[in-house]
C-alpha cells in the first residue's frame, strides 16, 4: 500500500541575509533574517511512501539525484521519521520514499532552490504520512534540511527568528498582497555553483567581519521589518543593499574565500544604484551566487526592466511578485 502527496513551495529572496550558523547540525542561524517569497517561481514535489520501494528514489528535474544530494535528503528524512516516532505522531513504518521534484527556475544557482525544495518536500512528507501540524513546526522541520527553507513555508514577507531548536522558525510579517513589489532577477549564470551555501555557512566565522555583521544584524532587522510594515521603499532599499554588501564582504574574506560575483553582477549593481538616484524605485540584492535580484515597486518595474535588458551579460530576466505559502496540491 502506498501513500502519496504533492506540494508546491516558492523560493525566497532575503532582504536581511542568513549567513553562518550557531549550530551547523541543527542549522540554527547566527542571526535572524527577513525575506519575500517569489510567486512566479516554484518547486513542485511529490512524495510517495511504499513498502514495495526497495530503496529511496530521488529524482530532480527528471534526473536521479547525485550522491551528495541523495545523502543529504536521506539523512534529513531519517531524522524527520525518527522525530515523528519520538513524538508519537507516527506509529507504523511508512516504507521507503520516492521523491519526484521539479523546479521552474535554475537549480543551485543562488536563487534559493534549496529553500523551495525542502519547504515543498517537508509539506509533501507530512501530507503523504497524513500528519497534521502547525506552520511553525513545518518551518522548523524544513529548516533542518536547508536553513532558508523555513522562510518558504509561511506566506509573503517572512521573518526567521533565531531561537533554540524548536523555537527557530519563520513566520509571516505580512501577506503577499501587502505590497506591490516586483523582483526582476538578472540571471547571469544558470550553472550549479561550485561551493554550495551549506558549506559556506560552516566557515563564515573565519572572516574578520562576521562577528560585527552578526552583532549589528538586529538593528538592520528592526529597520527592515518597519520598512515592510510601513511600505517605506527607500528605507528597505538602503538597509537591504547594506546587508547584502556586508554578507558578501564576509564571503570574500572567509577561509577559503567565496567569490560568487561575475563581471555582469557588478555592472547590474552599479547601474541599479544610479537608477535609484535618478528617481526609479529599485535596489539590488544578491544571495549566494552571481545572479542579481533587482527589487522594484510595481510602477517602476517596466522602466527598470527596459534598462536591464540593455546590460551585457544578462542571460535572461525572471520576474515575480510576492508569493504565497507552501501548500499541498
Amino acid at each position: 500500500m502506498s501513500k502519496s502527496a504533492t506540494a508546491i513551495a516558492h523560493p525566497n529572496i532575503a532582504f536581511i541575509k542568513y549567513w553562518g550558523n550557531r549550530d551547523d547540525m541543527m542549522r540554527l542561524p547566527a542571526n535572524g533574517s527577513i525575506s519575500m517569497n517569489l510567486e512566479a517561481l516554484y518547486t513542485r514535489t511529490t512524495v510517495t511512501f511504499s513498502t514495495d520501494i526497495p530503496d529511496t528514489v530521488i529524482k530532480i528535474n527528471g534526473k536521479s539525484a547525485d550522491s551528495s544530494t541523495k545523502f543529504r535528503i536521506d539523512n534529513w528524512l531519517d531524522d524527520l521519521i525518527c522525530y515523528l516516532y519520538q513524538k508519537k505522531r507516527l506509529k507504523d513504518a511508512p516504507g521507503n520514499a520516492e521523491i519526484i521534484s521539479e523546479n521552474s527556475f535554475p537549480t543551485g544557482a543562488g536563487i534559493a532552490s534549496s529553500a523551495s525544495a525542502f519547504a515543498a518536500l517537508t509539506l509533501a512528507v507530512f501530507g503523504a504520512l497524513g500528519i497534521e501540524t502547525d506552520e511553525a513546526d513545518l518551518s522548523c522541520r524544513a529548516r533542518h534540511g536547508s536553513g532558508s527553507a523555513c522562510r518558504s513555508i509561511p506566506e509573503g514577507f517572512c521573518e526567521w527568528v533565531t531561537g533554540s531548536n524548536e523555537d527557530s522558525y519563520a513566520y509571516s510579517l505580512a501577506p503577499a498582497s501587502h505590497w506591490d513589489l516586483v523582483d526582476l532577477i538578472a540571471v547571469i549564470s544558470g550553472k550549479h555553483k561550485k561551493v554550495v551555501s551549506s558549506k559556506g555557512h560552516w566557515t563564515a566565522d573565519t572572516s574578520p567581519f562576521q562577528e560585527q555583521r552578526v552583532y549589528t544584524a538586529p538593528q538592520r532587522i528592526a529597520v527592515c521589518r518597519q520598512a515592510i510594515l510601513e511600505k517605506d521603499f527607500n528605507a528597505l532599499a538602503e538597509v537591504s543593499e547594506k546587508d547584502m554588501l556586508m554578507m558578501h564582504s564576509v564571503m570574500m574574506t572567509q577561509d577559503p574565500p567565496l567569490f560568487y560575483w561575475e563581471g555582469p553582477t557588478i555592472r547590474v549593481i552599479k547601474a541599479v544604484r544610479e537608477w535609484r538616484k535618478e528617481g526609479l524605485e529599485c535596489f539590488a540584492t544578491i544571495d549566494a551566487g552571481p545572479n542579481v535580484h533587482v527589487i522594484c515597486t510595481g510602477r517602476s518595474a517596466p522602466a527598470v526592466r527596459e534598462r536591464m535588458e540593455k546590460i551585457s551579460g544578462i542571460r535572461e530576466i525572471l520576474s515575480s511578485g510576492p508569493g504565497g505559502k507552501a501548500h499541498l496540491v
